[in-house]
């Protein structure tokens, strides 16, 4: 009887395991009204955006599939959110630059394919330095991401003051695969770890949650979607 329920108990466990793993649906959602997606920008106008992946300025170095335009959405709660955050800054002398929020499926595939290349290390100098290409994907760059749920956002903080906003030192520039972007990496400067901390207690405080080996990314579990979305960002 024991044996049995043991084998029960593992088979059980295992089948958690296979669903834990199973990648999200994709939604059939076809424009962003569809996918409930709203333009943040229309929500918060003192955000800044560098829209990365819209142009060459990448860790790929080109334009990425799936972003025809320097726009960025997210799903209508986690947006507000994010303008709410915008809104505490401003009033304590700060504001945020948007790097990337919701990103088409198809963009992740893109990455993929090109951290699959192993030829092309153009931008190896700015962005994997101490790596080599092929110990990128899975650990840096993964076949399916929270972005593309429209709750999870990328981001720095940057300090403002007569009328200039300047970003501050964080220790590592954008999509920087390197433990020294983890965000308690214990080798960053005193500075560096303040402004790291600052930017968590600012976006914590409307729900959004750091990944560790990020310090840019953020996400907003209470209005994660349990889908993805392939709706071109244009």
């Amino acid at each position: 009887m024991i044996l049995k329920t043991s084998l029960l108990l593992a088979f059980a466990l295992a089948l958690s395991a296979v669903a834990a793993e199973r990648p999200p649906a994709l939604s059939p959602a076809r424009t962003m009204a569809e996918a409930g997606m709203v333009d943040v920008r229309t929500l918060s106008s003192g955000l800044a955006e560098d829209m990365k992946y819209a142009g060459t300025d990448n860790f790929t170095g080109a334009a990425v599939d799936g972003y025809r335009s320097p726009k960025f959405f997210l799903i209508m709660h986690a947006a507000e959110a994010l303008a709410r955050v915008e809104a505490a800054l401003h009033g304590q002398g700060y504001a945020l630059r948007v790097w990337d929020c919701y990103r088409p499926a198809r963009a992740v595939a893109a990455f993929v394919r090109w951290a699959s290349d192993l030829s092309d290390t153009s931008t190896k100098a700015a962005h994997y330095p101490n790596l080599g290409k092929d110990a990128l994907l899975g650990e840096y760059i993964a076949p399916v991401s929270g972005h593309s749920r429209g709750a999870t956002v990328d981001l720095t903080l940057m300090h403002c003051a007569s009328g200039r906003c300047e970003p501050l030192d964080m220790g590592t520039g954008f999509d920087f695969f390197d433990p020294l972007a983890h965000t308690a990496d214990p080798r960053i400067t005193a500075a560096q770890k303040a402004n790291r901390e600052r930017l968590l207690k600012a976006m914590a405080a409307e729900g959004f949650t750091n990944y560790p080996q990020e310090w840019w990314h953020f996400s907003l579990p209470a209005a994660t979607p349990p889908v993805i979305y392939d709706v071109p960002v244009e």
